[in-house]
């Protein structure tokens, strides 16, 4: 049996077909999921990855088996996917790795309206059951199998994000787009086609081998191309989506990225114009840049931990309007509390389409500090590298510590967080400060302690 502990994630399915995974393996997580969420009919998609369509019609199966019905809406990016559980009232699978590479595959899971499925919201439960079932069980088949139908509703997802910003009276911009070869190519051209945008498309044919590069715009690597075309043509600004299209980086009219904390600002103050008073959700590493603007535009900025499941969560508790994560993640109230990396991307256009200067200009007062970015150090034991960093700073003045996720530590001029990840042995570094030469310094001061 496959060893579910090495591709059961955080909140999602994730592993090398089929060495760690296979369809006979997704055919028991779909009747797993049918049993787990108590639903009469569910909605599936998949990823450009040459195993996702087989993966997706084997975790059907298994659903249909227990007598629910499923709704395939097929090639989609994950937002899509979002979109149909939240429009048609359904849980919903997406099959995709993301950014991985080409050899990896997933599930990613939530209920009806997209809420998520994580450890614990029905992960773990879901686990269970196919552990048991592989171990010489089985789902027990329903009297009545569910029907499988198919169903395209892409021209209604593209619907749904134009109507959430208006882009009618912008000026005419010239925009670059590097798919990456992943869902970005499917979706984009729908969503933009008859928008004031002349569109230069990059690597828009849906190829899961990844020919030209990875599609992980986190890696700087991969935006090269991007920044190349975005200064050879002149245009306004670049956009990079990953491989299930819901995250998208912004490229500035020089090719320099823009920072997804500078983003979060932005989208945070248009919709606190839409909605004011409203509450913003923002991760612990984006930039103090993040809770000033909130502030300035009269809302309230609430701060949580790295992940997916958590600002999603704080999402539904505190009615948050928007939420952003330095990752380049995205939520908003208005598409059930998910993420969409389209919908930021529309709000980034209407507000450089909305005014004449660039898009630099446009983000300057948004991006106020000076940042690392994430570093990571491979190391032995994380709890005491996390230890001997905490023992360096804690008694300094001015200093105040936290640990809501790792260890932040925090003065009135600068900020470093350490955390480590649940699936590696890494301790990921983040520092910001008022002046690049103090983040320089802290970065290294860290990062001697933690790889010593």
């Amino acid at each position: 049996m496959a060893d579910l502990s090495q591709i059961v994630k955080a909140y999602d399915v994730r592993g090398v077909v089929p060495d760690q995974w296979d369809e006979s393996l997704a055919e028991l997580f779909g009747a797993a999921f049918a049993q787990v969420t108590g639903a009469s009919a569910i909605v599936v998609g998949h990823d450009m990855r040459p195993s996702s369509p087989g993966l997706s019609r084997a975790f059907a199966r298994g659903a249909a088996a227990r007598g629910v019905d499923v709704t395939e809406i097929g090639l989609c990016s994950t937002d899509q996917l979002y979109f149909a559980s939240g429009q048609l009232g359904l849980p919903g699978a997406m099959f995709t790795a993301s950014h991985n590479p080409a050899q990896y595959n997933g599930i990613k899971m939530c209920r009806a309206g997209a809420a998520p499925v994580g450890q614990d919201t029905g992960l773990a439960e879901i686990r269970t059951l196919v552990e048991g079932w592989a171990e010489g069980g089985a789902p027990e088949a329903a009297a009545t199998p569910g029907k499988v139908t198919g169903r395209d509703v892409l021209a209604d997802y593209a619907t749904h994000l134009r109507s959430l910003v208006d882009l009618g009276a912008i000026r005419r911009l010239k925009v670059v787009v590097d798919a990456g070869n992943g869902m970005g190519g499917h979706t984009v051209p729908t969503v933009l086609d008859g928008l004031p945008v002349d569109l230069v498309p990059m690597y828009f044919e849906l190829d899961g081998t990844f020919p030209n590069h990875e599609a992980n715009p986190l890696d700087p690597k991969n935006l090269v191309d991007l920044q190349d075309k975005v200064r050879e043509t002149g245009a306004d600004i670049g956009l990079a989506f990953d491989g299930d299209a819901d995250r998208c980086f912004v490229v500035d009219e020089r090719g320099e990225p823009v920072s997804p904390s500078a983003i979060t600002a932005l989208v945070a103050a248009r919709e606190l114009a839409k909605h004011p008073g409203g509450t913003i959700i923002h991760n612990l590493i984006t930039s103090w840049s993040v809770p000033e603007v909130v502030a300035e535009n009269g809302g309230k900025a609430v701060r949580t931990r790295v992940g997916h499941s958590f600002i999603k969560q704080e999402m539904a508790r505190t009615g948050a309007i928007f939420g952003g994560e330095h990752s380049a993640h995205y939520y908003f109230r208005d598409f059930w509390n998910a993420d969409t990396g389209m919908l930021a991307a529309l709000h980034v256009l209407a507000a450089l389409g909305g005014q004449d200067g660039t898009l630099s200009d446009l983000v300057r007062q948004y991006d106020r500090y000076a940042a690392s970015g994430e570093i990571n150090s491979t190391v032995a034991d994380q709890a005491d590298r996390t230890a001997a960093v905490r023992a360096a700073y804690e008694n300094l003045p001015d200093v105040e510590l936290d640990e809501l996720d790792g260890l932040t530590v925090t003065t009135p001029d600068w900020w470093f967080n350490l955390r480590a990840s649940n699936t590696e042995p890494l301790l990921r570094l983040n520092v910001e400060a008022r002046d690049a030469a103090t983040v320089e310094r802290l970065r290294d001061e860290v990062l001697a302690i933690v790889r010593a």
